[in-house]
Parts: structure tokens; sequence; C-alpha cells
């Protein structure tokens, strides 16, 4: 059974930090691309990050790239989720997710399984 568990959510004021982890198990980690969504209030959810299989190609949404930062470490079974300079509007569940597949996507149904869910808040 695949199973995602994000954490390092929290309360920050615009300007912070926050490192979100991804911990899998139950599949075979480094041979999978992983990607990082968000959903905030009253919106639909929306891609943010993704990485391939190998960690040397990553891919971002315009709204967080030069400010995310998303890596992996296949020895801990780990996705991260840097995120620096957050604003206001980057307030929102963040949802961890997996493919079956090496490459990365941009969409949500290119991932089979997906975490819980993170809530991350930032105030201005």
């Amino acid at each position: 059974q695949v199973q995602l568990v994000e954490s390092g959510g929290g309360l920050v004021q615009a300007g912070d930090s926050l490192r979100l982890s991804c911990a899998a198990s139950g599949l075979t980690f480094s041979g999978v691309a992983m990607g990082w969504f968000r959903q905030a209030p009253g919106k639909e959810r929306e891609f943010v990050a993704a990485i391939r299989w190998s960690g040397d190609v990553t891919y971002y949404a315009e709204s967080v790239k030069g400010r995310f930062t998303i890596s992996r470490d296949n020895a801990k079974n780990t996705v991260y989720l840097q995120m620096n300079s957050l604003k206001p509007e980057d307030t929102a569940v963040y949802y961890c997710a997996a493919r079956q597949y090496v490459n990365m996507s941009y969409r949500e149904e290119g991932y089979s399984y997906w975490g819980q869910g993170t809530q991350v808040t930032v105030s201005s």
C-alpha cells in the first residue's frame, strides 16, 4: 500500500521560509517522478513543482519560480519543498503526489498517489 505523508506546514509571516517534507512508502521511490500541488480556500488544486526520478530535472509553476525549490533524497524516500519569500497568496493546503513514471507532469491526472496534505498559512 502506497503512503505519502507530508509534514512541515505551519503559520508564518510574509517573507519567511518553510520546508515541507513528504515521506513515501510502499513504492519504488527512486523510480518515480514526484510533485507538489496546493489548494487554496475556494480554489481548485493547482500544480506547484515536480521533480524527475533522478532529481536532476525540475519544473515549477510561474507563481513560485525563483522562490520555491523541490528536491529529493532517494535514500530516504523523501521529497522536499523549500519555500522562501513566502507571500499571503501562498496560503493553501499543500499536497505531495507520486507518479508511476520516471518523467514529470504538471497535470493532476498524471499522478496516481496523493498525501493527505499539510496546511501552510502565510500572514501579512
